[in-house]
């Protein structure tokens, strides 16, 4: 997935996320959440995801599964993956930028 295209679901549920947290998003580091802790938690929340995703489709090949249970818990993991690589791949790019910057 290119950097220049982030799906805005993806980016939406990842913001409903960080406000379900209580994160805080402004840059004044008094009473809000630390940007390591909310890293930390999103990275949480998308293991979770992952690991549903999986135990559905599981599920479903043993046949205890409701299909649209498996579609949803499947998408929720694709969505997450996608957002995953996404938010690495920004990182990254912000990290090759600092390291151009001269001194």
């Amino acid at each position: 997935m290119p950097i220049d295209k982030v799906n805005p679901l993806a980016a939406a549920g990842a913001y409903a996320n960080s406000q379900k947290t209580g994160a805080s998003t402004g840059v004044s580091g008094g009473d809000g959440a630390r940007f390591s802790d909310l890293i930390r938690q999103a990275a949480s929340d998308s293991i979770e995801t992952m690991q549903g995703g999986e135990k559905m489709s599981a599920q479903a090949v043993i046949g205890k599964a409701n299909l649209t249970d498996v579609v949803e818990a499947v998408t929720n993991a694709e969505l997450t993956l996608q957002t995953v690589v996404a938010v690495r791949d920004r990182m990254l790019t912000a990290y090759q930028e600092v390291m151009r910057m001269p001194i």
